[in-house]
């Protein structure tokens, strides 16, 4: 995507490099060999994301499989806020792990 499109998410990339390697959070999506700026995202619901931009993209990644119920999904977004609730992380076995 031209930077003309994006240039808040531009600015964040050019900032991101200076403190994460090759300014993003995985080598899988480094723009340094397709010569071009990452939309940095600010929302997604469903299927659509929106970046800093106020750009709308549909995703067809789904977050490489984890968002296969879509981005925000309400019955996702209840069962986190009901277990972090109890705690984001113990550092033993849980019931919940299992199931």
């Amino acid at each position: 995507m031209p930077s003309s499109q994006t240039p808040i998410s531009a600015q964040l990339f050019e900032a991101a490099q200076e403190r994460i390697p090759g300014g993003v959070n995985s080598p899988v999506r480094a723009f340094s060999s397709v010569q071009g700026n990452p939309p940095f995202i600010t929302r997604a619901e469903g299927c659509w994301m929106e970046d800093e931009d106020g750009n709308e993209f549909l995703d067809l990644i789904g977050s490489w499989g984890p968002m296969i119920l879509g981005h925000a999904n309400k019955s996702v977004i209840n069962s986190i806020v009901k277990a972090v609730k109890k705690s984001t992380s113990f550092g033993a076995p849980t019931l919940l792990e299992t199931k």
